[in-house]
C-alpha cells in the first residue's frame, strides 16, 4: 500500500519515513521481533529512493528501535531500559516514571517452609513459613522478568493475587501493609537461562539472564524480602553514578 509523504513539508523524507516507522512501533502495529517490511516494499509504500529508506532504517537501529539479521532483514527490538541503582525502587515504579507500562502474570503466591538461603538472609529458623511470590513482569506488553520473592509470612500472608497483579510489590508493602522500607543489598551476576524461565520469558533455553539477588530491609534494618530477579540480557540493564 502506497503512503504519501507531504513533499512540501521542510521535514526531510527520511525522517518522516522514520516517525512513521516509529510511531507504529509504539501503537503496538509492529511488535517485539517482528520483521519489517522490505526495502524494495518500503521503496515503493513511500515512493523514495533506496538511500533514503536506509537512512531511516540506519537512524532507527543507532535508538535501538530495530535491529538487522545478515541475509534475513531487519526487526523490531525488544524493549531495552535501565534502572538506576543509586536509590531503592521497585521495577513497575522505575518503569512508570520514565512513561512505560507494565503489569505483572502471578503464576504463584503460597506459604511454603524457607529455602535455606531465605531463611538465612531473612534471619528466620530454618523450616519457617515464608511467603513465596513468583511473577512474570512485563514491560510494555512484552515479558522482561521473572522474579522469586520470599517474604516474611506476618507481612506478606496478607498479599493476594489481584493487588500483586495492578501494583508493584514495594508500593504494596509499603502503602497497603505499612512498612517502611529501609534499603536493600543488591547482587548482580550472568547466569543462564534454565527452562521455566526461558519457557517464561520466550528465550531460547540457556540463554544469558541477568540475575539480581536483592535483600530488602524494612525500618530499623529488619530483613523482609529475599528475591532472584531474573531479566532478559537484551533488555534490561542496571546503571548508576559515582562519585569521586
Amino acid at each position: 500500500m502506497k503512503i504519501q509523504l507531504p513533499r512540501s513539508s521542510t521535514v526531510p523524507l527520511y525522517t518522516q519515513i522514520k516517525e512513521a516507522i516509529r510511531a507504529k512501533i509504539i501503537d503496538g502495529t509492529y511488535v517485539g521481533h517482528q520483521q519489517l517490511p522490505s526495502e524494495n516494499d518500503m521503496i515503493a509504500a513511500f515512493g523514495v529512493s533506496r538511500i533514503t529508506v536506509r537512512q531511516a532504517v540506519s537512524d532507527l537501529q543507532k535508538e535501538g528501535l530495530l535491529f538487522k539479521v545478515h541475509g534475513k532483514g531487519t526487526f523490531v527490538a525488544l524493549p531495552n531500559v535501565s534502572q538506576e541503582l543509586t536509590h531503592l525502587q521497585g521495577f513497575g515504579e522505575a518503569m512508570h516514571r520514565l512513561g512505560h507500562e507494565t503489569f505483572s502474570d502471578v503464576f504463584g503466591l503460597k506459604t511454603v517452609k524457607a529455602p535455606a538461603i531465605a531463611h538465612a538472609k531473612l534471619q528466620i529458623e530454618d523450616g519457617s513459613p515464608v511467603t513465596e511470590v513468583r511473577r512474570v513482569r512485563y514491560l510494555n506488553r512484552e515479558p522482561v522478568s521473572i522474579d522469586y520473592s520470599w517474604v516474611r509470612h506476618d507481612v506478606g500472608s496478607r498479599l493476594t493475587e489481584k493487588n500483586l497483579r495492578e501494583k508493584d510489590l514495594f508500593s504494596l508493602l509499603e502503602n497497603e501493609l505499612h512498612q517502611r522500607l529501609h534499603s536493600a543489598d543488591v547482587e548482580i551476576d550472568a547466569t543462564s537461562a534454565t527452562n521455566d524461565v526461558a519457557a517464561r520469558l520466550k528465550v531460547a533455553p540457556g540463554s544469558p539472564i541477568l540475575r539480581i539477588e536483592r535483600l530488602t530491609y524494612a525500618q530499623g534494618e529488619k530483613p523482609l524480602v529475599f528475591e532472584y530477579l531474573h531479566y532478559r540480557a537484551e533488555t534490561f540493564k542496571y546503571k548508576m553514578k559515582v562519585l569521586r
